[in-house]
């Protein structure tokens, strides 16, 4: 079984997305880090329920030592947006044919495995999640982020193939929906100011 672990939202520069971010939920990011192997860097928010939303971007000071970036930004342009989701599963290797083998990584006192495929890139376009596992006994990112107020309420998926994807994926969460349309994604949250949305 699938738990939502958290949300991604990509940029072709790290701070047009963290400002994107901002004025769509009116709130600030917190610094994050930089990944070496897939040459890029984030900024993170914590969310109720032990979620967060990283902004994520590729790093111009930093060249992929795997060769090529993850979560799709060596094909990704246009403004920043939801671009994919992650959640934590057991068992990485049974889903190895659709989300890509699994890959140890390490930043600072977070250590966690991570499922990429081969070329970085996002299988059904992100529709279905990217996987991690923590390391037994690690801090959840979440539990280290000041909280915002924000709660996800709503998570929409959609995808030409939706009702395809929607049976692979292993998940009871009735805040997660899959939508038959145009790739792309929507979170709704509600927080002290009212209801935000990220598309």
């Amino acid at each position: 079984m699938f738990t939502l672990d958290h949300i991604a939202v990509a940029a072709s520069n790290l701070q047009q997305g963290v400002d994107w971010v901002q004025s769509q939920l009116g709130v600030t990011l917190e610094p994050g880090g930089v990944h070496p192997r897939y040459g890029t860097h984030n900024m993170l928010l914590g969310l109720a329920d032990g979620l967060y939303l990283e902004v994520i971007a590729k790093d111009p000071a930093c060249v992929a030592e795997a060769g090529y970036c993850w979560f799709g930004l060596d094909q990704f342009d246009g403004p920043p947006r939801v671009a994919n989701w992650i959640c934590r599963a057991d068992d990485l290797a049974v889903y190895k044919a659709i989300s890509g083998p699994a890959q140890a990584l390490q930043r600072g006192d977070l250590h966690w495995d991570i499922t990429v495929p081969d070329d970085g890139g996002l299988p059904y376009g992100g529709a279905f999640p990217t996987l991690l596992r923590w390391a037994e006994g690690a801090v959840h990112p979440s539990s280290s982020l000041p909280q915002t107020g924000l709660r996800l309420v709503d998570f929409c998926i959609s995808n030409p193939l939706a009702r395809e994807i929607g049976c692979k994926v292993a998940l009871d969460d009735p805040r997660i929906r899959f939508e038959t349309g145009l790739v792309g994604f929507r979170a709704t949250f509600e927080g002290p100011d009212g209801t935000k949305v990220l598309g």
